[in-house]
């Protein structure tokens, strides 16, 4: 890890560009990857007998070939499992399409804008978010 990074805890800005004037909701999604597989990466790596394939290795033994072995591919994505970012070879991301990172965002957006179903608050909340802004536009008033 970089030491300029050494204990941040909080990723600004997701979402902006052109330094905060512009916001993309497809960048919001791209950087939502990127800082998922960050979070991962400080969580560190967890070392047991599945993740360090020692059966696998029992199985198909040192020196030989374990990219086909199922356990390598169960772990595949422990590292990262971006939802945008596609790591498909080649031939089969120009099968699927050949999208690009912002049109494939672009679809995630889409279907989020169309399905997503916004919870509301419990009347709780509700009364005590209201009971704040009062509060505060009281003092506001007061000042005046």
């Amino acid at each position: 890890m970089l030491p300029a990074m050494a204990g941040a805890n909080t990723i600004y800005g997701a979402g902006m560009l052109e330094l905060g004037v512009t916001f993309s909701l497809e960048q919001l999604v791209i950087d939502n990857d990127i800082i998922t597989m960050i979070k991962k990466a400080m969580d560190g790596i967890p070392v047991t007998d599945e993740t360090l394939a020692v059966d696998a290795i029992k199985e198909v033994g040192i020196g030989n070939d374990f990219i086909g072995h199922m356990s390598t591919m169960e772990n595949m994505e422990l590292p990262s499992d971006p939802l945008v970012i596609n790591r498909d070879m080649i031939g089969d991301w120009r099968a699927a399409g050949s999208k690009n990172l912002a049109e494939a965002a672009h679809d995630i957006v889409e279907e989020v804008l169309k399905t997503h179903v916004v919870e509301p608050l419990s009347p709780e909340v509700d009364d005590r978010m209201k009971a704040i802004v009062k509060q505060a536009d009281d003092e506001f008033l007061k000042e005046a």
